[in-house]
């Protein structure tokens, strides 16, 4: 099961990952018993976002600066700070080892295919102790936002979720029962034969913010899947922040039964990257002992 110390007690030696974002800041830390205390911190620039997590992280969890063994950062905002911390040295870690890293972490598959989407979304092939980034997509939350932003004059993600939850893909999404009465060879009649081809001037906010929604996760699952058709892997590991959001349980069922795969969204996918920094920042017995002692479940 996982270990989490309570703040009380004294905390030796902890390793802190940090995911620097455009204006959102994740933050976890890592020590002998295993990960510690996610956090999420938002501010209008990665330098201020990244203070401010930092800070608030180390006072809520009653760290002190002297416990800090090492710093780890990653992250298109971690370019903007090439100094030290309150005092503390930083490292920077390989996005791309980051999230190969902290995707596997917990995890007993030995060969897997990372997703990671943010604001785009990059693959990264894990092959045992191979880390390997094989490419992305231009699709992921900036999309939403881009699009809804248009269509709903807001990119205010807990909005776009909350009418994305009253509306029904199959009033926009022109789906194979809408062109034939029979199933095609390896398409059932659910299946999504054109995002958004329904869609029309008369079309609910409610039905296009889940056509939205579907058309991204769908394309981004299918791309993962695609990226993966010349080798062996079945498994997909989603991380970031759309992972986390309810439709992505409702495309996952339809990827698996069309494609034979199987998709996974660990426990803290949101801070994967992060906490695959801070593994970078850890020898690799430390590692190997660290994850004998936890036990990751997926959601």
């Amino acid at each position: 099961m996982l270990h989490v110390i309570n703040p009380c007690f004294k905390i030796m030696e902890i390793v802190i990952g940090i995911d620097v974002g455009g204006s959102t800041t994740k933050i976890i830390g890592v020590d002998k018993d295993g990960i510690k205390f996610p956090m999420l911190v938002t501010a209008d620039d990665p330098v201020t976002s990244l203070f401010g997590a930092f800070g608030k992280y180390l006072y809520d969890n009653k760290i002190s600066l002297s416990e800090v063994k090492k710093v780890m950062l990653t992250g298109v905002g971690s370019h903007y700070v090439n100094s030290n911390l309150y005092g503390l040295p930083t490292a920077h870690a390989d996005e791309f080892e980051s999230d190969g890293l902290g995707a596997h972490y917990g995890s007993k598959l030995k060969n897997l295919i990372v997703v990671s989407m943010g604001t785009g979304t990059s693959l990264v092939k894990v092959e045992g102790d191979v880390i390997k980034h094989i490419g992305g997509v231009g699709i992921g939350g900036g999309t939403i936002q881009g699009l809804s932003n248009m269509i709903f004059k807001t990119g205010d993600i807990h909005r776009i979720l909350e009418l994305a939850s009253k509306g029904r893909v199959e009033n926009v999404d022109l789906q194979i029962r809408d062109i034939s009465n029979t199933p095609l060879p390896g398409l059932p009649l659910y299946a999504t034969a054109s995002s958004l081809g329904k869609a029309s001037a008369n079309t609910s906010d409610e039905d296009m913010a889940a056509g939205i929604l579907h058309m991204v996760l769908l394309s981004i699952g299918q791309s993962a899947i695609f990226s993966a058709m010349n080798t062996s892997i079945k498994d997909f590991v989603m991380i970031g922040n759309l992972a986390k959001i309810p439709q992505m349980r409702s495309v996952i069922p339809i990827l698996q039964e069309l494609y034979h795969v199987r998709f996974h969204i660990p426990q803290y996918a949101e801070y994967r990257t992060a906490l695959g920094a801070a593994l970078v920042g850890m020898k690799e017995k430390e590692r190997a002992q660290i994850k004998e002692k936890t036990e990751i479940k997926e959601n």
